[in-house]
């Protein structure tokens, strides 16, 4: 008789085991953790878990013994809101704001000292003023440059305005124009007097023609005269050739005896107009 191997199952004792389900944590209602007389405090309403109680605790406890500043409210003062700015570091003067300008800065100390008072009214903090002055500083230099620009620009297009009308005559009507406003307007009136773009009025075209012109009417004043040589427009050279150069005209007849004087003139009226 064959001997057989009992094979034996061990059933687990259902008292030893435990679900998956009931092995997974049940979530505490951290709310009913809460005694009963604290539960209807509005502080720990906000708290879902402990772990977000616990970090509010501890943020709370590290700011015990900092110096705290109230925040007014809609209600709040001048006097109030002025407190906080001196708690922030307001200073107590307003000649206790310094800036750190430029030597070269277009900025006065009137207008310095008004903004200080300014800044001061309305609680600046002295980094804040500073900065807003820096600002301020760079914003008028920035439009002195663009003005500087703007009439240097207008100067150098006046001038080749001014070159390609008059000429030759250019140096000379330029200086009978400057000092004939000299003398009538004082010395500085062409440089320093400015236009509403900012340029000059001594680089403005329509005015130094007007003070040429009348310049040349006055010639014989001793004022515009001076020791300058007479020179010529491009228009009186173009009307000493059209003179010359009229029909019947000696610079035509080649048998007349002037005729190679009044080539030679017209060659040299053309030769200045060209290259003044």
């Amino acid at each position: 008789m064959d001997q057989k191997t009992e094979q034996t199952t061990v059933q687990p004792d259902a008292a030893t085991t435990t679900p998956a389900s009931d092995q997974q944590q049940e979530k505490v209602d951290f709310k009913s953790l809460i005694p009963a007389e604290y539960k209807d405090e509005k502080a720990l309403q906000n708290f879902n878990d402990m772990n977000g109680f616990v970090k509010s605790y501890l943020n709370a406890n590290r700011m015990v013994g900092l110096d705290k500043i109230p925040v007014p409210n809609k209600h709040a003062t001048d006097d109030d809101w002025n407190e906080v700015y001196k708690r922030l570091g307001k200073p107590e003067t307003a000649d206790e704001y310094k800036f750190n300008l430029p030597k070269e800065t277009k900025l006065d100390e009137n207008s310095l000292k008004a903004y200080k008072e300014q800044a001061h009214k309305l609680g600046l903090l002295p980094h804040q003023a500073d900065g807003i002055i820096q600002y301020y500083n760079e914003l008028a230099n920035s439009a002195d440059m663009d003005t500087n620009s703007k009439a240097e620009t207008a100067r150098l297009e006046a001038e080749q305005t001014l070159r390609k009308e008059f000429g030759p005559a250019y140096s000379n009507k330029l200086k009978a124009a400057r000092q004939l406003a000299s003398a009538t307007l004082g010395e500085d009136f062409l440089d320093n007097t400015l236009l509403k773009n900012g340029s000059k009025v001594g680089d403005d075209p329509t005015v130094v023609k007007a003070f040429a012109e009348l310049a040349g009417k006055l010639s014989e004043d001793t004022i515009v005269k001076g020791d300058s040589p007479s020179y010529m427009t491009v228009k009186e050279i173009e009307q000493q050739l059209q003179k010359i150069q009229q029909p019947g005209s000696a610079y035509w007849d080649k048998t007349h005896p002037n005729h190679s004087a009044a080539v030679q003139e017209a060659f040299k009226l053309q030769e200045l107009k060209q290259n003044g």
